[in-house]
């Protein structure tokens, strides 16, 4: 048996570092280390509430928004505040374009740049895709970036700016949208959609989020060209390479919810294991026993957590803790919310081969065909001149949490005032979950059960396969340590 340490990943926000032990060519196990601790829950501790606004959305400059509206869910909470439709619909839409960016990122940039190394050349589709995108050449990041750019446009009528805006409130959205400004945000939409139609998908969102099995998706993909679309072009990838085979963890998914609206969620809360389950918040606890961290032996809940580093500490080797779900590892993420909210291709794929690298990126790209037509609608719901916010009081004495959904996955914020002051603020991000390391029942984290069974070929110092596994949660380490 060898051991292989591999990092820092390039592609990744922020640092990562994973140690492999590799017998007989794969992976058999993995230990996935945070080494850059950041400490912004100590930074919020003996501030007013609100500064919780401005310092939260800078733990991130590509998630930002997630972390204003953790904050804001979590104050509202505290304050026992509601939000007029208008600004749901703006909080929505504000969140929603943050996270399509991101997907799109993910996406153009960070994930399909890897089939592009020189360890696939002898495969019949490497030519088309080292044109399309090798980093800093090919022609998908020089179309998708101003895109993408034109996309986040639309954060100036929502948001005024982007990252870290202001305009996320715990009463709604303190920029009203003006009628002007509603078409305007259509246009951005549209083109948009357009670019995804053309280029990413090669047809229509509602036939892309209309595909309802396996067989479905095969049967889209073989009535099209190579090469038709970015799209088509992956799942040719995806089956060459086999990655419905590559990067399984416990199938054990979870989501906080997403987009409310009056009564229900675009994409429902819940946890999913074969079959659908309520999410009990009370059921959250984080351990530390292989964190740097101190703190006693038995998991705490977030609103009772404690985080204090220690650099030195036996048996410890990531500044990320270990969150469980009622004792249990979960994954979250695009699957995570297309499984709990029961999408039947998400569904049908998990069946067959349940979480694995194929499915979290398929599941990333659906969201584009749900939510787009989503985004379409809650602007035209907009009534301009009527309430974008409410205010109230902020209690002296009160605990209270806030949980969304950021692209890569459940982000949850937990507040305690006392005093008019912030006593305890707990965050456990995305990523904490995905990339946790072990318990104390030594029990390992996503993505180190994820890792196990990669294979490695000889001479490889940073597995391509490895690659694709951590790359397919889209991690975001600065979330991590926040």
């Amino acid at each position: 048996m060898s051991r292989l340490i591999v990092g820092p990943f390039n592609r990744v926000e922020g640092d990562l570092e994973v140690a492999l032990d590799i017998a007989d060519g794969r992976v058999t196990s993995a230990q996935v280390n945070a080494p850059l601790y950041r400490g912004f829950e100590q930074i919020m501790q003996g501030r007013d509430p609100f500064d919780a606004l401005v310092i939260a959305p800078r733990i991130c400059g590509i998630c930002s928004v997630s972390q204003s509206a953790a904050a804001a869910s979590a104050l509202a909470a505290a304050m026992g505040l509601d939000m007029p439709p208008n600004g749901r619909l703006a909080q929505n839409l504000t969140l929603a374009c943050e996270n399509l960016a991101d997907h799109f990122s993910h996406f153009y940039l960070f994930f399909m740049p890897d089939f592009a190394r020189e360890a696939y050349r002898e495969r019949s589709w490497f030519s088309p895709v080292q044109a399309r995108f090798k980093a800093l050449r090919g022609s998908a990041a020089q179309q998708a970036l101003p895109a993408r750019a034109d996309f986040l446009h639309l954060m100036g009528y929502l948001a005024g700016k982007w990252p870290h805006t202001l305009s996320v409130q715990p009463g709604g959205s303190a920029k009203a949208v003006e009628a002007a400004e509603k078409a305007r945000m259509l246009a951005v939409i549209h083109q948009f959609r357009r670019w995804l139609e053309q280029t990413l998908f090669g047809d229509r969102l509602e036939t892309i989020a209309a595909l309802d099995s396996e067989a479905a998706l095969q049967a889209w993909m073989d009535a099209r060209p190579a090469g038709a679309s970015d799209f088509r072009l992956f799942l040719e990838i995806a089956a060459d390479l086999q990655l419905h085979r590559l990067g399984r963890a416990a199938d054990r998914f979870m989501s906080y919810g997403s987009y409310p609206f009056e009564s229900s969620h675009l994409f429902r809360p819940g946890v999913w294991q074969d079959e659908w389950r309520a999410l009990d918040p009370a059921e959250i606890a984080e351990d530390v026993s292989h964190s740097l961290m101190s703190g006693p032996d038995a998991a705490l809940p977030p609103a009772q957590g404690i985080t204090l580093p220690l650099e030195e500490k036996a048996g410890a080797y990531s500044w990320c803790k270990a969150p469980r779900l009622a004792g249990e590892v979960v994954e979250t993420g695009a699957l995570a919310r297309q499984l709990v909210q029961g999408h039947p291709l998400m569904r049908d794929l998990a069946a067959h081969h349940g979480g694995n690298v194929q499915n979290r990126v398929v599941a990333r790209l659906l969201e584009f065909a749900l939510v787009v037509p989503a985004m379409e609608n809650w602007v035209k719901a907009l009534k301009p001149g009527e309430p974008f916010c409410h205010h109230g009081e902020m209690p002296e004495d009160v605990r209270s949490f806030g949980l969304v959904e950021a692209a890569r996955g459940s982000l949850g914020h937990w507040l305690h005032v006392y005093r008019g002051r912030i006593f305890n603020y707990q965050i456990i991000a995305p990523t904490t979950w995905n990339f946790s390391p072990r318990d104390g029942a030594d029990t390992p984290g996503a993505l180190e059960q994820a890792l196990v069974g990669v294979p490695v070929l000889p001479g490889e110092d940073t597995p391509v396969a490895v690659q694709h596994v951590v790359r397919s949660f889209d991690p975001c380490m600065v979330c991590t340590v926040h």
